[in-house]
């Protein structure tokens, strides 16, 4: 059997993804690969410092000694979702009506055939430990190290986190914060609700893997693609999934499974693909 090496293990397109883990193009075939364990992770959070929190709501699932993730809005979920996973084959999954558990069931699966290290074409990136702001400042220094952009650039910023904003004003980037829930960034700038009306506005794009289960990731890979724009991805939800797609619009991705830094105060660990020298600095 011919060894899968990172240079031979991107898609064109999330649906072609799909189809070539379906007809078994990574690996196993998916209708052997169940999954024997789904849970929900719910969490809340205000950070010491910071005027305003936020909710966040996801879905894995496990398979073997993987785990892969999708990420939802808080109550979008039916309970129902997680017993349809469990027992369930990967290749089940990959039709269920439920975009999330597609997500989650894709991302399973080429976390258990292609787990993130060198041979996947990753180097990771240590987190210190510390509070929650701290590991929070520590990710985002990583996921904005990889945005190869100039001094006065404009980013549209898709999943708005404070930190990773932050990041961008220290860097003298300027940027336009999106996100469905819309209200304000944590220096009251309004948060547009519609990223797709702004691309045309921006230099490069840094979106959350979220895009992915809520169905707007492609519309933002293709505009990247046609207009030759960076797209960097940071991703909890389909951290094993977005680095298929380099070469493919998405020119760099900050892959963060399951267990997520806000889950645990100590030591932790985010996974680069792409980027530029910059990027290989240490934090």
């Amino acid at each position: 059997m011919t060894a899968i090496t990172h240079t031979n293990i991107t898609a064109a397109s999330y649906d072609e993804l799909v189809d070539r883990v379906l007809r078994g193009g990574f690996g196993p075939d998916p209708k052997t690969q169940r999954i024997a364990v789904a849970f929900t992770t719910r969490q809340a959070v205000q950070h010491a410092g910071r005027s305003g929190g936020y909710r966040n709501e996801v879905l894995s699932l496990r398979l073997a000694e993987a785990v892969g993730s999708c990420a939802v809005e808080p109550g979008g979920l039916p309970d129902s979702a997680v017993d349809d996973c469990v027992g369930a084959d990967i290749a089940q999954l990959l039709a269920h009506e439920l975009l999330p558990v597609r997500v989650a069931a894709l991302d399973a699966y080429l976390m258990h055939v292609l787990p993130h290290g060198s041979a996947s074409g990753a180097w990771p990136c240590p987190l210190p430990a510390g509070s929650s702001l701290e590991k929070s400042r520590a990710r985002a220094a990583a996921v904005t190290g990889l945005l190869d952009v100039p001094p006065g650039g404009t980013v549209l910023v898709v999943g708005v986190v404070n930190s990773l904003l932050e990041a961008l004003r220290e860097r003298g980037l300027a940027y336009i914060p999106c996100d469905l829930k819309g209200g304000t960034t944590e220096w009251g700038e309004p948060v547009r609700t519609d990223a797709l009306t702004e691309l045309e506005r921006c230099d490069a794009i840094l979106a959350s893997g979220m895009t992915l289960g809520n169905g707007s990731f492609e519309p933002l890979r293709e505009h990247a693609l046609r207009h030759g724009k960076p797209l960097v991805m940071f991703a909890q939800t389909g951290s094993a999934v977005l680095p298929r797609l380099i070469g493919a619009g998405v020119s760099a991705v900050s892959a963060e499974p399951y267990p997520f830094f806000w889950l645990d105060g100590g030591p932790g660990v985010v996974h680069r693909y792409g980027g530029s020298e910059r990027s290989g600095a240490a934090l």
